[in-house]
């Protein structure tokens, strides 16, 4: 005390600064973080059980829908081609992705809780952006693959051999992995407040930041920049190549191989529109409106329904994945039938 009173006769600044500090670090004002709630998207209780079941369902189709594609690509001989290996790791990608944040919904659900750990939130937070940023990066690599395949036909197995396949999807995880830890980074060396409620059913880190008392000009700057550069960098990219593939097919005399030139990229156009469609969606509800509801919503579209469809649409339209399918389950059956018959 007596030194606090030999600072005010001296320096009244410094001590105004002082008793400013001492009220920011008020339990009162500031807190130790322990966890969050994550409000999710209906405190309805009678909703509860629809959510629940609605969310299990998806998430059900979305992990068994792309195990699938994995295995086909994986069991058939024909599909071992740098278009599909892509697929393949997009496919497991999408399974990461998805069981990132369904699972804990659903546990929170059950037991009727919102509250998730301040570690739970930051892991959570920091395998979102990492899956997603792989998305970004395996559909851009896949852009390029067509690009490739289209524009450059007879030298697409020297340009596209495994040993450059493998080195981009390594250099898109590398790239993923920094950003990812290099955000959490920055979310940990914040300070926040008494109120911890995110209006979404996982762990946004521009929701997270965004509850922070402590500057977050840096974070702020960050986010934008990794926005811009790991976000607006790839679309590019795909842009570019699609923009090489339209004029490489226009070039095409027949109506036919202008058709099959185009369905090659029929399933990779859909899966690209509908991941950036819902990523831009999340983007305008967080930034142009303040509706929690709005960006619930948004944010399922981008975290559940992309990756559930992306196995469908892959599906329906490729016809040498209808084939390998058929093949694996036309396998599957036989080996249970030699199962069976060798218990008898």
């Amino acid at each position: 005390m007596r030194v606090i009173l030999a600072y005010k006769k001296i320096t009244p600044v410094l001590f105004h600064h002082l008793e400013s500090q001492l009220h920011l670090m008020d339990p009162g004002n500031l807190t130790r973080v322990s966890e969050f709630l994550l409000l999710g998207l209906s405190e309805e209780p009678e909703l509860q059980p629809l959510l629940f079941g609605l969310f299990l369902s998806m998430y059900l189709i979305t992990v068994l829908g792309n195990l699938l594609i994995t295995l086909a690509v994986s069991s058939d001989s024909h599909l071992h081609t740098p278009m599909y290996f892509f697929l393949s790791n997009l496919s497991l990608v999408d399974i990461c992705f998805t069981s990132t944040t369904i699972p804990k919904m659903l546990l929170n659900i059950q037991t009727q809780s919102k509250a998730i750990t301040y570690a739970g939130c930051i892991s959570q937070m920091y395998f979102l952006i990492l899956f997603a940023g792989l998305d970004n990066f395996l559909l851009t690599v896949m852009a390029y693959d067509r690009f490739v395949a289209i524009c450059h036909p007879l030298h697409y197995t020297v340009i596209m051999n495994p040993r450059l396949c493998g080195l981009l999807v390594l250099v898109s995880w590398i790239i993923s992995a920094l950003d990812s830890l290099l955000q959490c980074l920055m979310v940990l060396r914040l300070s926040f407040c008494a109120d911890l409620e995110i209006p979404l059913f996982f762990c946004d880190c521009q929701q997270v930041v965004q509850l922070a008392c402590s500057d977050t000009f840096l974070n702020d700057t960050m986010m934008y920049f990794a926005t811009v550069l790991l976000g607006g960098g790839p679309l590019a990219g795909i842009l570019y190549s699609y923009s090489k593939i339209v004029s490489s097919i226009q070039a095409i005399p027949s109506a036919l191989g202008k058709y099959k030139a185009f369905s090659t990229c029929a399933s990779h156009l859909s899966v690209v529109s509908l991941f950036y469609g819902a990523g831009l969606g999340v983007y305008l509800s967080s930034a142009g409106t303040h509706s929690s509801q709005s960006s619930a919503t948004a944010s399922v579209m981008y975290t559940v329904v992309a990756p559930m469809l992306n196995p469908f649409t892959y599906s329906l339209r490729n016809r040498d994945i209808k084939r390998a399918l058929k093949r694996f389950f036309g396998m599957a059956g036989t080996k249970g039938t030699i199962t069976l018959s060798l218990k008898k």
